[in-house]
Protein backbone atom coordinates (compact mmCIF):
# COMPACT_ATOMS: atom_id res chain seq x y z
CA UNK A 1 0.00 0.00 0.00
CA UNK A 2 0.92 3.31 -1.07
CA UNK A 3 1.06 4.92 2.47
CA UNK A 4 1.30 8.71 1.34
CA UNK A 5 -1.47 8.64 -0.66
CA UNK A 6 -4.36 10.56 0.65
CA UNK A 7 -7.54 8.41 1.66
CA UNK A 8 -6.59 5.21 1.51
CA UNK A 9 -5.81 5.04 4.90
CA UNK A 10 -7.04 1.23 6.06
CA UNK A 11 -8.42 -0.17 3.51
CA UNK A 12 -5.46 -2.43 2.59
CA UNK A 13 -5.63 -3.90 6.50
CA UNK A 14 -9.48 -4.58 5.97
CA UNK A 15 -9.21 -5.71 2.21
CA UNK A 16 -10.78 -8.87 3.33
CA UNK A 17 -14.24 -7.41 5.02
CA UNK A 18 -14.09 -5.12 1.70
CA UNK A 19 -14.06 -7.55 -1.03
CA UNK A 20 -16.75 -9.37 0.77
CA UNK A 21 -19.06 -6.32 1.04
CA UNK A 22 -18.22 -4.46 -2.09
CA UNK A 23 -18.43 -7.61 -4.04
CA UNK A 24 -21.80 -8.46 -2.16
CA UNK A 25 -23.89 -5.35 -4.12
CA UNK A 26 -24.48 -5.70 -7.80
CA UNK A 27 -23.00 -2.39 -9.26
CA UNK A 28 -26.45 -2.46 -11.42
CA UNK A 29 -28.50 -1.81 -8.49
CA UNK A 30 -25.77 0.55 -6.60
CA UNK A 31 -25.65 2.66 -9.68
CA UNK A 32 -29.56 2.67 -11.17
CA UNK A 33 -30.70 6.26 -10.36
CA UNK A 34 -27.72 6.71 -13.08
CA UNK A 35 -28.06 4.34 -15.79
CA UNK A 36 -29.55 6.86 -17.92
CA UNK A 37 -25.66 8.69 -18.02
CA UNK A 38 -24.28 6.02 -18.77
CA UNK A 39 -23.10 5.09 -22.65
CA UNK A 40 -25.39 2.83 -24.50
CA UNK A 41 -22.91 2.31 -27.15
CA UNK A 42 -19.50 0.71 -26.22
CA UNK A 43 -17.38 3.64 -24.71
CA UNK A 44 -14.15 4.96 -23.06
CA UNK A 45 -14.83 4.92 -19.38
CA UNK A 46 -12.28 5.63 -16.39
CA UNK A 47 -13.42 3.89 -12.70
CA UNK A 48 -11.32 6.01 -10.36
CA UNK A 49 -10.78 4.50 -6.83
CA UNK A 50 -11.86 1.17 -8.64
CA UNK A 51 -11.46 -0.74 -5.12
CA UNK A 52 -12.33 -4.33 -6.11
CA UNK A 53 -12.93 -3.56 -9.42
CA UNK A 54 -16.82 -4.81 -9.21
CA UNK A 55 -18.44 -1.53 -11.08
CA UNK A 56 -14.76 -2.32 -13.58
CA UNK A 57 -16.31 -5.38 -14.44
CA UNK A 58 -19.71 -4.64 -14.59
CA UNK A 59 -18.87 -2.03 -17.20
CA UNK A 60 -16.81 -4.31 -19.18
CA UNK A 61 -19.36 -6.59 -19.39
CA UNK A 62 -21.90 -3.71 -20.45
CA UNK A 63 -19.30 -3.52 -23.66
CA UNK A 64 -17.26 -0.93 -22.51
CA UNK A 65 -13.55 -0.14 -22.17
CA UNK A 66 -12.36 0.72 -19.22
CA UNK A 67 -9.59 2.04 -17.15
CA UNK A 68 -9.55 1.04 -13.71
CA UNK A 69 -7.44 3.64 -11.48
CA UNK A 70 -6.45 2.05 -7.69
CA UNK A 71 -3.66 3.15 -6.03
CA UNK A 72 -4.47 0.26 -3.16
CA UNK A 73 -2.02 -2.29 -3.98
CA UNK A 74 -3.59 -5.03 -2.20
CA UNK A 75 -6.63 -4.38 -3.50
CA UNK A 76 -5.37 -4.02 -7.13
CA UNK A 77 -3.82 -7.03 -7.42
CA UNK A 78 -6.61 -8.87 -5.51
CA UNK A 79 -9.49 -7.20 -8.29
CA UNK A 80 -6.99 -8.05 -11.42
CA UNK A 81 -7.69 -11.49 -10.13
CA UNK A 82 -11.26 -11.70 -8.96
CA UNK A 83 -12.29 -9.63 -12.17
CA UNK A 84 -9.85 -10.55 -14.88
CA UNK A 85 -10.93 -9.35 -18.25
CA UNK A 86 -8.93 -7.79 -21.21
CA UNK A 87 -11.63 -5.12 -21.44
CA UNK A 88 -10.00 -3.38 -18.13
CA UNK A 89 -6.86 -1.73 -17.92
CA UNK A 90 -5.68 -1.42 -14.33
CA UNK A 91 -3.05 1.42 -13.51
CA UNK A 92 -1.78 2.26 -10.23
CA UNK A 93 -2.35 6.33 -9.74
CA UNK A 94 -4.72 8.37 -6.87
CA UNK A 95 -6.41 11.96 -6.74
CA UNK A 96 -5.51 14.62 -6.81
CA UNK A 97 -2.81 14.76 -9.65
CA UNK A 98 -3.73 11.62 -11.43
CA UNK A 99 -0.76 11.66 -13.42
CA UNK A 100 -0.07 8.33 -15.06
CA UNK A 101 -3.47 8.47 -16.54
CA UNK A 102 -2.87 11.88 -17.94
CA UNK A 103 0.30 11.04 -19.57
CA UNK A 104 -1.77 8.37 -21.57
CA UNK A 105 -3.62 11.32 -22.89
CA UNK A 106 -6.82 9.40 -23.45
CA UNK A 107 -10.75 11.21 -23.71
CA UNK A 108 -13.32 9.21 -22.02
CA UNK A 109 -16.95 9.12 -22.78
CA UNK A 110 -17.51 8.61 -18.79
CA UNK A 111 -16.07 9.17 -15.62
CA UNK A 112 -16.99 7.27 -12.31
CA UNK A 113 -15.95 8.30 -9.05
CA UNK A 114 -17.85 6.12 -6.29
CA UNK A 115 -16.84 7.22 -2.99
CA UNK A 116 -13.58 9.21 -3.35
CA UNK A 117 -13.52 12.37 -3.27
CA UNK A 118 -14.66 12.09 -0.07
CA UNK A 119 -10.79 11.31 0.93
CA UNK A 120 -9.50 14.65 -0.56
CA UNK A 121 -9.40 18.12 1.76
CA UNK A 122 -10.57 20.94 0.18
CA UNK A 123 -7.52 21.92 -1.55
CA UNK A 124 -7.13 18.74 -3.17
CA UNK A 125 -10.32 18.44 -4.21
CA UNK A 126 -9.71 21.94 -5.90
CA UNK A 127 -6.75 20.56 -7.26
CA UNK A 128 -8.34 17.58 -8.46
CA UNK A 129 -11.44 18.71 -10.28
CA UNK A 130 -9.26 20.08 -13.35
CA UNK A 131 -7.28 16.82 -13.68
CA UNK A 132 -10.24 15.18 -13.46
CA UNK A 133 -12.28 17.27 -16.42
CA UNK A 134 -9.26 17.03 -18.36
CA UNK A 135 -9.92 13.52 -18.79
CA UNK A 136 -13.54 13.95 -20.16
CA UNK A 137 -14.51 14.44 -23.73
CA UNK A 138 -16.90 16.95 -24.64
CA UNK A 139 -20.20 15.69 -24.07
CA UNK A 140 -18.76 13.14 -21.70
CA UNK A 141 -20.24 12.44 -17.91
CA UNK A 142 -18.96 12.42 -14.28
CA UNK A 143 -20.83 10.45 -12.03
CA UNK A 144 -19.92 11.03 -8.24
CA UNK A 145 -21.21 8.92 -5.11
CA UNK A 146 -20.12 11.55 -2.28
CA UNK A 147 -20.52 9.59 1.59
CA UNK A 148 -21.96 11.33 4.41
CA UNK A 149 -21.92 9.96 7.78
CA UNK A 150 -19.67 8.99 10.54
CA UNK A 151 -15.80 8.46 9.42
CA UNK A 152 -14.88 4.42 9.96
CA UNK A 153 -12.19 4.79 12.73
CA UNK A 154 -8.66 4.50 10.70
CA UNK A 155 -10.16 6.10 8.04
CA UNK A 156 -9.36 9.38 7.04
CA UNK A 157 -12.78 11.75 5.07
CA UNK A 158 -14.69 14.87 4.77
CA UNK A 159 -17.63 15.88 4.73
CA UNK A 160 -18.30 17.30 0.95
CA UNK A 161 -21.58 19.60 -0.09
CA UNK A 162 -23.00 18.72 -3.56
CA UNK A 163 -22.27 22.78 -3.81
CA UNK A 164 -18.98 23.16 -4.04
CA UNK A 165 -18.57 20.00 -6.35
CA UNK A 166 -21.06 21.84 -8.83
CA UNK A 167 -18.81 25.07 -8.47
CA UNK A 168 -15.79 23.53 -8.96
CA UNK A 169 -17.48 21.09 -12.17
CA UNK A 170 -18.60 24.34 -13.67
CA UNK A 171 -15.49 26.05 -13.37
CA UNK A 172 -14.08 22.91 -15.70
CA UNK A 173 -16.92 23.67 -18.35
CA UNK A 174 -19.41 20.62 -16.49
CA UNK A 175 -23.22 21.16 -16.20
CA UNK A 176 -25.35 19.41 -13.53
CA UNK A 177 -27.50 16.59 -15.12
CA UNK A 178 -28.46 14.72 -12.34
CA UNK A 179 -28.41 15.04 -8.09
CA UNK A 180 -29.63 12.72 -5.53
CA UNK A 181 -29.55 12.60 -1.78
CA UNK A 182 -30.13 8.57 -0.72
CA UNK A 183 -29.98 6.44 2.20
CA UNK A 184 -27.25 3.90 2.17
CA UNK A 185 -28.08 0.08 0.97
CA UNK A 186 -25.23 -1.88 2.72
CA UNK A 187 -26.99 -2.95 6.05
CA UNK A 188 -23.59 -1.61 7.96
CA UNK A 189 -23.45 1.71 6.75
CA UNK A 190 -27.81 1.85 7.16
CA UNK A 191 -27.37 1.67 11.20
CA UNK A 192 -24.58 3.73 11.11
CA UNK A 193 -26.89 6.73 9.66
CA UNK A 194 -24.88 7.10 6.55
CA UNK A 195 -26.19 8.53 2.95
CA UNK A 196 -24.86 9.29 -0.35
CA UNK A 197 -25.13 12.00 -2.32
CA UNK A 198 -24.72 10.81 -6.63
CA UNK A 199 -24.04 13.85 -9.34
CA UNK A 200 -24.07 13.37 -12.42
CA UNK A 201 -22.35 16.09 -14.32
CA UNK A 202 -21.85 16.86 -18.51
CA UNK A 203 -18.92 18.56 -20.16
CA UNK A 204 -19.60 21.14 -22.64
CA UNK A 205 -19.02 20.45 -25.87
Amino acid sequence: MADHVSGTEGYAEEADDLFVRYETHRAEDLHRAVLHLIPKQPARVVDIGAGTGRDAAWLAGLGHQVVAVEPTDTLRLRAIALHPSPAITWIDDSLPELAALRSRAQAFDLVMLTAVFMHLDAEQRARAMPNIASQIAPGGRLIIRLRHGPVPPGRRMFEVASEEIIALAGAQKMTLVFDEHAGSQDARNQAAGVTWTTLGLMKAY
